[in-house]
């Protein structure tokens, strides 16, 4: 069962959403080679903010894509993209359907 998740947000710097937005469609190609990541999805709240939630079996799973390349490439590019630092939080699934 996806018992674990992330959920981050992202505030693109008003003159690279389009930049943030075309960084995170990319990224589910990174997504799709991680084996424990199970689900993997990138979200538009509104014009500057955007969002990313994935789930993992366990622990294990959820720390290695903390550490690995999509994690890797936004935060090299953090400073040049985001108005701040990314708002990431670790989750736990309660039910899914």
């Amino acid at each position: 069962m996806k018992n674990k998740g992330l959920l981050a947000t992202l505030q693109a710097k008003p003159d690279k959403a389009t930049t943030v937005a075309d960084f995170i469609k990319g990224a589910v190609d990174l997504a799709k080679k991680e084996e424990q990541t199970l689900t993997w999805y990138s979200f538009r709240i509104d014009e500057l903010t955007f969002g990313i939630f994935d789930t993992f079996e366990d622990e294990d799973g959820r720390e290695a894509h903390l550490n690995g390349e999509i994690a890797k490439a936004l935060m090299g590019k953090a400073d040049e993209l985001l108005s701040e630092a990314p708002d990431i939080k670790k989750i736990d699934i309660l039910s899914a359907k």
